[in-house]
């Protein structure tokens, strides 16, 4: 009997104590990432900042442009509204993707290029590297929480 009591509670112990490997969860979700990232990029390209921005910003997203910091999903579609300007293009790459272990946060940051036309009508392109935090919601969708 103090055999069986003991194997019981040793197999809970041992089952209590392991740890889930969530290396291959931790791949998909970097994937996701990845794929949220090109669809969005693809609909700036498409749609236009404005739609964009808006339809991947959680509802309380950041973005800081200059030295504002511009916060919540409205703020962020009206702030796109007002500043940008007609052929004015953003075009991103992430070269990386972390995501947490419970796979609710992740960051990318890459290189992303900004391309406009100045008053003489003569193009200007700026690159630079950008950031982006990202947050999983509860209908399984991502979107950016910083930018």
């Amino acid at each position: 009997m103090r055999t069986g009591v003991f194997l019981l509670v040793f197999t809970f112990c041992m089952i209590g104590c392991q740890h889930a490997d969530t290396s291959q969860d931790v791949e998909k979700w970097k994937a996701e990432v990845m794929n949220v990232e090109k669809a969005f990029n693809d609909m700036a390209q498409k749609e236009g900042l404005i739609k964009a921005f808006e339809f991947y910003a959680a509802e309380d997203g950041v973005i800081r442009r200059g030295k504002k910091v511009i916060k919540g999903k409205k703020a962020i579609a009206d702030w796109y509204k007002k500043d940008v300007r007609p052929n004015e293009t953003l075009t991103w790459i992430p070269t990386y993707i972390e995501v947490s272990n419970a796979g609710d946060m992740a960051f990318t940051y890459g290189d992303y290029t900004f391309t406009s036309l100045d008053s003489l009508g003569t193009k200007k392109i700026n690159k630079g590297i950008f950031h982006t935090v990202w947050r999983r919601q509860a209908d399984g969708t991502w979107r950016f929480v910083w930018d």
